[in-house]
């Protein structure tokens, strides 16, 4: 199974609304979301998921973002927080919490393990997680890649990655155009695991503003002969200053099409929706060019996951 791990912004979002609703992600994938804000976007998504009873998580003790702080300073009237409450009801919803030394008091051997998570992202939580899981695992487990987990954990462990190789800027992507990206998906079985979670193309560094590239860069991930992931960069061309990034995203763009017609990979919905935008020569902004990324990668793995691809 995967499980893609996703802040709640706006585009990551949408990607996750997006993949449902053209019916292009199955059971074996579940997406993870960890709240930044109480929006009207996090509340849409919890419920479109809901309704195609389709499962999920959410974080309850976030680490990032302003979610906790923010959700106090609502009133219980307004309408996106009674909406979020409401969602924490369904039977769709997974409860996920961040194993620290500060997790809620709620987190005993007395709860419903059926449908509850614990991402456990450090060596010095190991002993609490222990402590309060001595007879019984959580459904699903979230750990890195490290042996000292692995012997401990038995029936419910998730390996827990971050693969995406961020540089300092876009345009330095242009110096390794082509990169390994994962191979968990073949072999997670094989090493004992239920299943593998990363943070996508996105990466797991987290900043609360954004800003304005010198360089636009596309990021699609594919399968080589092995069946591997790889991950190939397309990066613009004219980066000397900020201006005109509809420009600087049609030069990524056409690099992105005159790969895919030589190369002819795996296609997903994502992937079609860039070569529309070369067609067209629509920019369709930022935020959507990473939403189309995210949701090329998470279809591409559901495809190799249903045996849609061999």
């Amino acid at each position: 199974m995967y499980f893609p791990y996703l802040r709640g912004r706006q585009f990551e979002m949408i990607a996750l609304r997006e993949l449902l609703e053209n019916n292009l992600i199955g059971d074996k994938v579940i997406p993870i979301i960890e709240p930044v804000k109480p929006t009207p976007a996090l509340a849409k998504t919890l419920k479109l998921y809901t309704e195609k009873k389709h499962k999920h998580a959410l974080i309850m003790n976030p680490e990032v973002g302003e979610f906790i702080s923010k959700i106090k300073e609502k009133t219980k009237e307004d309408s996106v927080v009674q909406d979020i409450y409401a969602e924490l009801k369904s039977d769709y919803l997974i409860r996920a919490y961040i194993m620290k030394k500060t997790t809620p008091k709620q987190l005993s051997q007395k709860d419903n393990l059926e449908d509850f998570m614990i991402v456990n992202p450090k060596r010095d939580c190991m002993e609490d997680f222990l402590k309060v899981y001595r007879d019984f695992e959580p459904q699903y487990t979230l750990i890195p890649d490290d042996r000292i987990f692995s012997r401990k954990l038995h029936q419910s462990k998730i390996l827990f990655t971050d693969k995406f190789q961020r540089a300092t800027r876009n345009a330095d992507y242009s110096q390794h155009e082509d990169e390994f990206f994962s191979e968990e998906h073949i072999y997670f079985e094989e090493d004992g695991f239920k299943g593998f979670s990363d943070y996508s193309i996105v990466g797991s560094e987290y900043s609360e503003s954004g800003f304005a590239p010198f360089a636009v860069a596309i990021h699609i991930v594919y399968f080589d002969k092995e069946r591997v992931l790889r991950i190939r960069h397309f990066v613009s061309e004219s980066n000397d200053d900020i201006n005109d990034p509809a420009g600087k995203f049609g030069e990524a763009v056409s690099k992105l099409k005159t790969w895919v017609m030589e190369t002819k990979p795996d296609m997903t919905f994502g992937l079609n929706k860039f070569l529309e935008c070369e067609k067209t020569g629509k920019y369709p902004g930022l935020g959507t060019v990473k939403k189309y990324s995210i949701m090329h990668h998470i279809e591409l793995v559901n495809k190799f996951l249903e045996g849609e691809i061999k």
